[in-house]
């Protein structure tokens, strides 16, 4: 047998090129890999550890070891958005920004920030209404059209391609086979948007705010409540955990270093793997 290989070593180190030359390729189209060189002295790939790639939407082929975690991040463009990219792009993770149409041309700052998060290939763009409710949640759901218009011109004006959404102040899932209504006076609202074919996403897991709207508490305690949720299958989802807290909470140095310090544990544990709200188990079935 030795011989056999030993005498097509030239056709098996030519195939070894092309399979090499494959797997490169596939790097360069997953959200776990930046198509661009990392002139940071301080971050290596080594040390800081990219999530592990995972095919898309096919649950059955996730490692059962593993668990995914889909970060998404709501409001933006705002204060701190600059400072989640830069985060997101040291550790070399994917994430969902749910933008809020208004906020992309608020501000200059705000346009430009819009232009950053679409020209990453780390990011990727979701709904989160044109006016957030005018943050008067109780009105803005008591009109179920008013609601469905307001997520529709966010739609448009953002250009968004595919019709995934979250509500403002609301915890509310729509898929096919999730729905779940934090709030029973937003139903009628939540069910207009399924009709007009949203898939609406709400989250599993938190990391809300201080007073002052920094993020609250340590990255060791967000880790446990991770943990917590997957140990007594919590999530809506059985081993696919979304994740929500919110770009305005990074503005000072110490929420920053804290998400920092929470994405690369959970990579370097080695028990969780990354995705898009798009590979969401069963979100792209068409609604009914």
């Amino acid at each position: 047998m030795r011989k056999i290989f030993a005498g097509k070593s030239k056709n098996m180190t030519f195939l070894g090129m092309v399979a090499l030359m494959s797997a490169t390729s596939a790097l360069l189209n997953s959200c776990n890999f930046k198509n661009e060189v990392n002139n940071d002295p301080v971050v290596s790939s080594q040390e800081h550890p990219s999530a592990e790639i995972v095919p898309d939407n096919n649950d059955e082929e996730v490692d059962p070891d593993k668990r995914v975690i889909y970060l998404t991040f709501d409001d933006g463009p705002n204060q701190g958005t600059e400072n989640l990219l830069k985060i997101l792009d040291k550790r070399n993770v994917c994430a969902t920004a749910f933008l809020v149409g208004k906020h992309a041309y608020g501000s200059k700052r705000q346009k430009d920030d819009f232009q950053l998060l679409k020209q990453n290939p780390l990011i990727e763009l979701a709904n989160h209404s044109f006016t957030h409710a005018h943050n008067k949640y109780t009105d803005f759901y008591k009109n179920a059209d008013a609601v469905v218009h307001d997520f529709d011109i966010a739609k448009d004006s953002l250009k968004l391609t595919d019709k995934i959404a979250r509500t403002p102040g609301r915890n509310i899932w729509r898929l096919n086979n999730i729905n779940v209504t934090d709030i029973k006076s937003s139903t009628a609202a939540a069910d207009g948007l399924k009709k007009a074919g949203y898939k609406v996403i709400g989250w599993d897991l938190e990391w809300r705010p201080s007073q002052k709207m920094t993020l609250k508490g340590s990255h060791e305690a967000m880790i446990k409540k991770v943990d917590s949720i997957f140990l007594n299958d919590l999530e809506k989802t059985s081993r696919h955990l979304v994740f929500l807290t919110h770009d305005q909470y990074l503005r000072d140095a110490d929420s920053i270093n804290e998400l920092d310090m929470f994405i690369e544990k959970l990579q370097k544990s080695n028990k969780f793997v990354f995705r898009k709200i798009s590979q969401y188990p069963k979100i792209n079935e068409v609604l009914n």
